[in-house]
């Protein structure tokens, strides 16, 4: 038994949906359909969720939202009618973008969270229809009769552990299941969002509650590269990742599934498979718990900027008892997160997210570690990226992280700070901003051209 989800792009228009009903029919196994709002068109075009959103901000300044429904609703209505559905499908779709008009403008946090699920929920209903007329005997469930109940928290809802005995009941039904992705439904009947992206995470919670022997996941891509295609030229796939290795990719800027998604399915040991919905025959990226076979030692390769890091020195530094608890609880009183922090004998750097700081919030860091700390130095560096060379075979390889800092230093790319966990997942290196692809490049031809044996 499998649960298939759709990206927005694998239902943008008629001509995608004629694939996916394919991939459907193809495999009997295939009892769950979880799907998105229908993506863009081509690259000028608008999200129904874009949309959505600017439908809902008319709506609460008290603008005029007759065009914007009108658009939304004829996006509908293009897809029903080339595929040839019955009109009372895009009738029942146009009431619902009516409707909701009748929520509360102002003092429910949960009418934003509706209005953005109506993309997805909308598509379900469609999805369904569609599937009913070929032959595919299918029906829409709403993720309140699927049994999907999550936290009271708008736009960053969590499904509650309750809700799992409920959803593992949609085991027996014969149809093929159409749910809407993105939300979920609080204990009150609100509709709740999880953050953006989250039809990934529907798709996860559905496979971990009806016990899935697989989730697919379809979106425009043929899996997971070893690195971003926008910066090495056709880059290798990865036919195999586990979820540790997985999580470190997604923290350090890989995109292609929401890093939220892989709880569920993780702590159900659901394997997870990336898929491309126009080139359905490829095998795309396996996630997995542990990989079968002898794997090589670096899978992937990926860098995110927009970090600072927050640098100081005592002297004795090491000899002071609770040192870092004080640094700590300086960020935890600002309510600051922080990432990694690395740290010598008499100095310590703290690296974080750009968007946790602002001009203020450094100002207080600088004068608290100075004065209530009495550091020698500090000072707060911006312009930093994180990359991450990501592979749990490291472990048994030596020489890895020559092999990383050597290509780096002959690319003349200095290397602020170097990391690696106890786990052996991944090396962290810390380089400037303005060097981050050339370093990306530098460490892809050395652990993927240079060095294609490294396994044997």
């Amino acid at each position: 038994m499998k649960v298939t989800k759709f990206g927005g792009s694998s239902l943008a228009s008629a001509s995608q949906l004629k694939k996916v009903l394919d991939i459907i029919k193809d495999d009997p196994e295939r009892r769950f359909v979880v799907v998105s709002a229908p993506g863009k068109r081509n690259a000028e075009d608008t999200k129904v969720t874009d949309a959505l959103i600017r439908y809902y901000k008319e709506f609460t300044s008290d603008k005029d939202v007759t065009q914007t429904q009108q658009w939304i609703i004829e996006r509908y209505r293009a897809i029903t009618e080339e595929l040839g559905l019955k009109e009372s499908i895009i009738q029942e779709i146009a009431e619902d973008i009516y409707d909701l008009t009748n929520l509360p403008k102002k003092g429910n946090p949960f009418t934003y969270d509706a209005f953005l699920a109506a993309g997805e929920n909308n598509n379900a209903k469609l999805i369904a229809a569609y599937f009913n007329q070929n032959g595919l005997e299918s029906r829409y469930i709403h993720p309140k009769e699927a049994g999907i109940t999550v936290t009271a928290e708008p736009s960053n809802a969590r499904i509650l552990p309750s809700s799992y005995d409920k959803i593992e009941e949609l085991k027996d039904s014969s149809e093929v299941i159409v749910v809407p992705g993105f939300f979920g439904v609080t204990q009150d009947g609100d509709i709740c969002t999880f953050s953006r992206g989250g039809s990934d995470i529907t798709g996860s919670i559905i496979a971990a509650g009806v016990k899935a022997d697989l989730y697919e996941n379809f979106t425009d891509v043929n899996g997971i590269f070893a690195a971003h295609p926008g910066i090495i030229k056709n880059p290798h796939s990865i036919p195999e990742l586990t979820y540790k290795e997985m999580r470190e990719l997604a923290y350090a800027g890989f995109s292609v599934l929401h890093d939220e998604a892989l709880v569920p399915a993780y702590r159900g040991k659901i394997p997870l498979v990336i898929k491309n919905t126009n080139n359905p025959n490829h095998p795309g990226t396996k996630i997995i718990l542990n990989h079968t076979d002898k794997a090589i030692p670096v899978v992937g390769i990926a860098g995110d900027s927009n970090f600072v890091s927050i640098n100081m020195s005592k002297y004795l530094m090491n000899r002071e008892v609770g040192f870092g608890r004080k640094v700590l609880q300086i960020l935890e009183e600002l309510n600051i997160r922080w990432e990694h922090m690395p740290t010598g004998i008499d100095d310590l750097s703290i690296i974080l997210r750009e968007r946790e700081l602002t001009p203020i919030k450094e100002e207080e860091i600088l004068r608290q570690l100075t004065q209530k700390i009495e550091v020698d130095h500090a000072e707060i560096e911006h312009g930093l990226s994180i990359i991450m060379i990501v592979g749990e075979q490291m472990k048994s390889h030596i020489g890895l992280t020559a092999t990383a800092t050597k290509a780096l230093s002959d690319s003349k790319i200095n290397i602020q700070m170097i990391s690696q966990g106890s786990s052996e997942v991944s090396i962290m290196l810390v380089v400037n901003s303005e060097q981050e692809k050339a370093a990306i490049k530098a460490l892809y031809e050395a652990f993927f051209n240079k060095h294609k044996k490294l396994e044997e």
